[in-house]
C-alpha cells in the first residue's frame, strides 16, 4: 500500500511540472527523479529508490511522440475542443473569407490561437486549444456577443490540441 502511495505522488509530481512521455533521444533526457536527485544551493538531499520498470513508466518531460517542438516553443498534442466559426466550400470565396474572419478574431482576441485550413472541400476556420467542452463553450459564447453575424455558424469540435509545455 505504501509503494502504491509513493507511485501515485510521483506521478502527481510527474504531471504538475509537465507532460507525461518517453522517448530516447540523442538529447540529454531529464526525468523528474533526476531532477529529485539534482544537488543545489539551499536543497535537501533526496535520495529516489525505484525499479527500473518505474523509471521507465514516469518517462520524461518535453519528451514523446505527442510532444511537438518548434524552434521557439514545445507543445504537447492532445484530444481536446476548439470553437469552429467558419466552413465553407465555395472555392473561389471560402479562403478569402476564412482569412477575413481570422483576421477580425486576431484584432479581438489576439491570445487565442487560430487555424485555418482546408480539408478538400472545405475551408474552416476554428479557434481555441480547449482540454474541455465547457471552455470551448465560453470562448463560442464570448466570439457570439463580439460577432453576432457568425453566430449561426458556429459550433465546438472535437479535435487534437496543443497545449504549450514552456
Amino acid at each position: 500500500m505504501k509503494r502504491i502511495s509513493c507511485i501515485i505522488f510521483l506521478l502527481f509530481l510527474l504531471i504538475s511540472r509537465g507532460g507525461i512521455s518517453a522517448q530516447i533521444s540523442s538529447e540529454k533526457v531529464t526525468t523528474i527523479f533526476d531532477d529529485l536527485q539534482e544537488p543545489g544551493f539551499r536543497k535537501g538531499q533526496v535520495i529516489v529508490n525505484q525499479s527500473s520498470a518505474i523509471r521507465n513508466l514516469v518517462g520524461a518531460r518535453m519528451y514523446g511522440e505527442n510532444v511537438e517542438k518548434t524552434d521557439t516553443e514545445t507543445f504537447l498534442k492532445v484530444q481536446g475542443f476548439r470553437t469552429q466559426v467558419f466552413s465553407g466550400n465555395n472555392q473561389r470565396k471560402s479562403k478569402d473569407e476564412a482569412f477575413r474572419k481570422e483576421k477580425e478574431i486576431k484584432e479581438m482576441f489576439p491570445d487565442v490561437p487560430t487555424y485555418v485550413t482546408y480539408t478538400a472541400p472545405f475551408w474552416k476556420l476554428r479557434v481555441g486549444d480547449f482540454r474541455s467542452h465547457e471552455e470551448a463553450y465560453h470562448m463560442m459564447r464570448l466570439l457570439m456577443e463580439a460577432f453576432p453575424s457568425y453566430g449561426k455558424e458556429m459550433y465546438i469540435v472535437r479535435e487534437e490540441i496543443k497545449i504549450p509545455l514552456n
